[in-house]
């Protein structure tokens, strides 16, 4: 167990009603529902290229399998959260793996684009409570600050099995063709479903049964819309992951199509980035052991800065190749790994009863950026390195503006009730 299991533990506060998890088997569980977003984007993107050209599709359709995913994964949470603080964490968890594994089949069997868009999106929709309760769980189980340390530990985990989509995923693509990769989905749906049913107790100490009618709805989110926290740990996360879903949702065709690289080898380069991503969730837990939330924080923002602007310099400079452009990535990656744990655990933080309107809104916040990337891309992707270096750029020059000025005056979560 890590060093910082133990403190971790210690600050939880679950009651009696809401058994607190083994430290192990809950970053375990915890890893297992929030990878369910890399392992739905990461593994299928070797196969993007080959499956658009397979149903006949142009690019911009080919991005709509992403895009659209993501806005349901987003506009589903604002419905999930709601419903989590209602019922509890564990049968939305249910309801919504078992939702998700059936849109993994129907991914893998479409027989067009639109069938392909229409599956996805629903997968999409499934996706948002695995990931909408994860972290609602989290603020379940700990303190703001103890939560990030625990959501950094999870995140590990993500990093580890991200490491592997790609290079499952290209492989896949290679030996058996892109329905593969999108079959190795509900593999991962069923076991994951399985892990919660079996070892997943109900979190929630205290279900609001107040919490769907319309003026408890409301109060809800007038309270998390007005605190000034949400807003600076929100926007971190949502430029943080812009700039990571403008990398996953370009880098296929930019280095396959127009650099070269074949599936098999982009599904390594893949690798490597989230090798650096988890990396970063460990310089977290590092960082957070020695300095506050907010000095974390603005460490992160530097690194990914410099990532990004590093790599529009390399761009600007003329080395268009993958051994000059991706080096630089791997700073923002690092950053990634910080702001990811600090910032969704720092948005949910001060709303112990109204965690899943918090967690929703927060993902919803990182969502509706990916989809409008998403359809900025579709037309955007002109053959060239440029769309990829300038949207990942931008993002770091946003996420490092807010880290280092609205997450240093709000960013020490208090609670709000």
């Amino acid at each position: 167990m890590p060093p910082e299991a133990a403190p971790a533990a210690a600050a939880a506060t679950p009651s009696a009603s809401a058994p607190l998890l083994p430290p192990g088997m809950a970053v375990l569980l915890l890893a297992l529902l929030l990878s369910i977003q890399p392992v739905t984007t990461d593994l299928y993107l070797p196969a993007l290229p080959a499956l658009t050209r397979s149903l006949g599709a142009p690019v911009a359709a080919g991005q709509l399998t992403l895009s659209a995913l993501l806005l349901a994964f987003g506009t589903s949470q604002l419905a999930w959260g709601p419903l989590s603080d209602r019922f509890g964490r564990r049968p939305v968890l249910l309801a919504g793996l078992g939702l998700y594994v059936l849109a993994s089949v129907g991914s893998a069997l479409a027989a067009s684009m639109e069938q392909l868009v229409l599956w996805r999106t629903l997968q999409g929709a499934a996706m948002g409570a695995a990931v909408m309760c994860a972290r609602a769980i989290v603020r379940d189980l700990y303190a703001p600050l103890a939560g990030a340390r625990a959501m950094s530990r999870a995140l590990t985990g993500l990093g580890v099995i991200a490491c592997l989509c790609a290079p499952i995923g290209g492989a896949l693509t290679e030996a058996f063709g892109w329905r593969a990769a999108l079959l190795a989905l509900t593999v991962y749906g069923v076991a994951t479903l399985a892990a919660v049913a079996l070892r997943l107790p109900e979190t929630l100490a205290r279900p609001n049964p107040r919490a769907l009618e319309p003026a408890t709805f409301l109060r809800n989110w007038a309270l998390v819309l007005r605190s000034p926290t949400f807003w600076a740990f929100s926007l971190l996360t949502t430029a943080s992951y812009g700039g990571l879903f403008t990398f996953l949702a370009a880098s296929s065709f930019v280095y396959i199509e127009v650099l070269g690289a074949s599936r098999t080898h982009y599904g390594f380069l893949l690798l490597s980035t989230a090798a650096a991503y988890l990396v970063g969730t460990l310089v977290c837990r590092r960082l957070l052991a020695r300095f506050s939330l907010r000095r974390t924080v603005a460490i992160g923002a530097a690194l990914s800065l410099a990532g990004g602007l590093g790599s529009l310099a390399v761009a600007l400079a003329g080395w268009h190749s993958v051994g000059a452009l991706l080096p630089p990535y791997y700073l923002f990656m690092l950053g990634h790994g910080i702001h990811q744990p600090c910032g969704q655990t720092g948005a949910v933080g001060p709303f112990p009863q109204a965690a899943g309107v918090a967690s929703a809104l927060n993902g919803f916040m990182m969502m509706l950026a990916a989809f409008a990337i998403g359809l900025w891309l579709g037309r955007a992707l002109d053959g060239s390195v440029w769309p990829l270096v300038q949207g990942v750029a931008l993002w770091s020059a946003l996420l490092a503006t807010v880290a280092w000025t609205l997450v240093q005056r709000h960013g020490e979560p208090r609670d709000a009730h």
